[in-house]
């Protein structure tokens, strides 16, 4: 027997490690890990991402089921789980799974790897959740880009010499499935210490007229299929990577150069691990942030008198989710007009967004902020009163989430643009100055 282990790959279909479990001609036994050390950081404890894998889960487990086996949903330090796993089953001879680029997953998974090792059993991963990963794209002298532009050229460049493919193996070919899976029922999401969040779900469905309009409608936050949404599907592994890039290469290049963002962001995240806490461009840890509780509040509930701003927290806050557009705007007040670090930022969209991502996380706020990849100069400052006369001049977005905006009981804004805008300038430029 060989176990596949699910982590940020939730789907049976174009799984990298899960054909290469089955292809070892050994029984192929699925499981799930819930990580104690991942679930006690999440302070709401109805938190959607929770209830959104357990969901995934029911779904794979009934799956298997199809095919007489089940879904083995453990908890506990996947070290100590594993450690578990080959004592009470000695014919597992090896474990596959799917390539991790977080810091925190590294190490776990090169604990893992040794443990099997050291009982003599075999531990396989492999590339799933991005096109290219780690030294794949890299300049002549093997160091990573740390610029999107020629990254993207590179990528480009190696993906037509390595054209996608997508594995579309029947998956009535249940010959390989354990049989003798336990009937347990699943783990509750309450013996976990969590609730049922009441958050709607986007769909796992690829809009095929979405993504040929993508170029057309991929700024405007009122048009309900101007983006895909597939964000936390992308996360989570419940589509895959692959299906999208090869749709996206054959309906639309802007659609594509997004997924390129995300391969980018976590290979800047494998090279630079302390970037989660440190600013990629070092210098900007010089800058003399400012903290105002009441306007750091007033951020967070989308209250600060713009609207634009007010708006994309408030859907933040009531779905998990934000319009990309609007969180550009969104990350910019804060760490602009505000002079807030962006590290408060990133730590607020981690517990709010329901596709988030440590490493396009980290990569848009410091991309907001100027400290990361980003090529243009630190002043370049959103307005967040032009970028709403832009992409959304007859307020329709705005007034689903602000119904008191003309009403005169609508926030004053709690700082002016234009005072804003200077201060942000000098201040960035004392900072880095004193480097």
């Amino acid at each position: 027997m060989v176990l596949h282990w699910f982590r940020r790959d939730l789907r049976l279909h174009d799984n990298k490690a899960l054909e290469l479990a089955k292809t070892s001609g050994e029984k192929v036994q699925c499981i799930f890990i819930f990580d104690p050390f991942i679930l006690n950081k999440l302070e709401d404890k109805s938190d959607p991402r929770v209830t959104f894998i357990h969901n995934e889960l029911i779904r794979l487990d009934l799956e298997l089921r199809n095919f007489g086996s089940s879904l083995w949903v453990l908890h506990g330090d996947p070290y100590s789980v594993n450690k578990s796993l080959l004592d009470e089953n000695p014919e597992i001879r090896s474990i596959y799974c799917n390539n991790d680029y977080e810091p925190y997953s590294i190490a776990r998974d090169e604990k893992i790897s040794e443990l099997y090792k050291s009982y003599g059993k075999d531990y396989f991963s492999v590339k799933d959740h991005v096109i290219f990963e780690k030294n794949e794209i890299s300049k002549e002298d093997g160091s990573p880009y740390m610029v999107f532009t020629p990254y993207a050229r590179r990528w480009l460049e190696k993906l037509k010499a390595n054209l996608v493919t997508i594995n579309d193996s029947t998956l009535g070919d249940d010959s390989c499935w354990n049989k003798e899976s336990s009937d347990k029922p699943l783990l509750t999401l309450n013996f976990m210490g969590f609730s049922k969040s009441e958050i709607t779900f986007p769909e796992r469905i690829l809009n095929e007229k979405t993504i040929i309009n993508y170029d057309k409608s991929r700024n405007f936050p009122s048009w309900h299929q101007g983006t895909s949404r597939l964000g936390v599907h992308l996360r989570f592994g419940t589509i895959s990577i692959r299906s999208l890039v090869k749709s996206a290469m054959e309906k639309n290049d802007i659609f594509l150069t997004e997924l390129i963002w995300r391969d980018f962001y976590h290979m800047v995240l494998f090279h630079n691990p302390q970037s989660r806490n440190k600013a990629i461009k070092p210098q900007y840890d010089k800058i003399c942030w400012i903290f105002d509780e009441s306007m750091f509040e007033a951020w967070c509930a989308g209250e600060t008198g713009y609207p634009l701003v007010d708006a994309g927290m408030r859907e933040l806050n009531a779905t998990g989710y934000m319009h990309n557009r609007v969180r550009m705007v969104v990350a910019s007040f804060l760490t602009k007009h505000l002079l807030h670090d962006w590290r408060l930022g990133e730590a607020y969209f981690a517990k709010k967004l329901l596709d988030f991502d440590l490493a396009s996380n980290v990569g848009g706020w410091q991309w907001a902020s100027g400290s990361g990849c980003d090529a243009a100069p630190y002043f370049r400052i959103f307005n967040p009163l032009s970028q709403l006369e832009k992409f959304d001049k007859q307020n329709l977005y705005v007034k689903k989430w602000i119904p008191e905006l003309n009403s005169g009981k609508y926030a004053k804004p709690i700082i002016d643009h234009k005072f804003a805008r200077e201060r942000a300038l000098r201040i960035y430029k004392e900072g880095l100055s004193s480097t």
